[in-house]
């Protein structure tokens, strides 16, 4: 008997080696997934200026790769956000704060030129415009919600915006829906982000053969479909849980040698924990 209904075998139509160089972009689980592959001997490069959870906020990203100038600050109650980047993007000093993001923003660039693998996680189509600048911004930075309006995107919306910017890439391109579930406005606008965001990225891997979307988000609500591989927030998943989905990655895109040589990686990384922790 069978008491689920597991994803069944993925079959990609390249494949990633230890010598690729790969760039992972997008939400919080673009993190996840890029720390174990980080475990495993890849050269990664994940989110460099913080997680950006809608497809709007990440091809702004892709596209300003030049360093911020002062007039893309805003300045509150005595700090200075640049709200493209995560939270932390904030400072008293201009000066440091543009330092901060200018080099950020050389890190993107050049690691999308040297990319052989691009990794984009699409977590929401729901997305915030700043108001005083008029464009959406990655982080609202805790900032008065008066500041920002709310939108949802549309499939349009996200393909006529993604298609150049996927035709212009030079890599390997993996697209991906969350699984993280956004309850902010419940689970009905959840769901229907998810399905804006997965008929958006079927139809941009239309546009390249060496485009492929993995099924994280299946794999967590369709396979695993269970709280206990949830966190305890009830919303991200557990760490057995992103263990599975990566399980599944590495079985899609990692050759035998591959995943031989993944394999040495983590048992080297695992000794050296034992020997620090030991050392201490």
């Amino acid at each position: 008997m069978k008491f689920r209904t597991e994803i069944e075998p993925i079959r990609s139509q390249f494949a990633i080696d230890h010598s690729d160089r790969i760039v992972m972009l997008g939400s919080c689980f673009t993190d996840s997934v890029g720390q174990l592959l980080e475990r495993d001997g890849f050269s990664v490069v994940r989110n460099p200026g913080g997680p950006l959870y809608n497809p709007e906020s990440v091809a702004r990203v892709i596209e300003r790769r030049t360093r911020p100038a002062a007039s893309h600050l805003y300045r509150h109650e005595g700090m200075c956000h640049f709200l493209d980047y995560a939270a932390r993007y904030s400072s008293a000093s201009d000066e440091d704060l543009l330092a901060a993001a200018g080099h950020t923003a050389g890190v993107i660039a050049d690691s999308l030129a040297e990319a052989s693998v691009v990794i984009i996680t699409f977590g929401s189509a729901r997305v915030y415009r700043f108001l005083p600048g008029g464009y959406v911004a990655g982080n609202c930075h805790r900032l008065p919600a008066s500041l920002f309006s709310e939108e949802n995107l549309t499939v349009e919306q996200i393909t006529e915006r993604w298609e150049p910017i996927i035709k212009s890439l030079k890599a390997k391109v993996i697209l991906t829906v969350s699984p993280i579930r956004y309850t902010a406005h419940g689970l009905a606008a959840n769901s229907l982000s998810k399905a804006v965001l997965r008929v958006a990225v079927d139809r941009l891997c239309s546009l390249r053969p060496d485009v492929e979307y993995f099924p994280a988000y299946e794999i967590l609500n369709d396979d695993l479909r269970d709280y206990r591989f949830y966190a305890s927030d009830l919303k991200h998943p557990s760490e057995i849980a992103v263990d599975y989905v990566y399980e599944h990655f590495s079985e899609a895109f990692f050759s035998p040698a591959t995943q031989a040589r993944a394999a040495q990686c983590r048992r080297e990384a695992a000794r050296n924990r034992h020997i620090d922790k030991t050392i201490l």
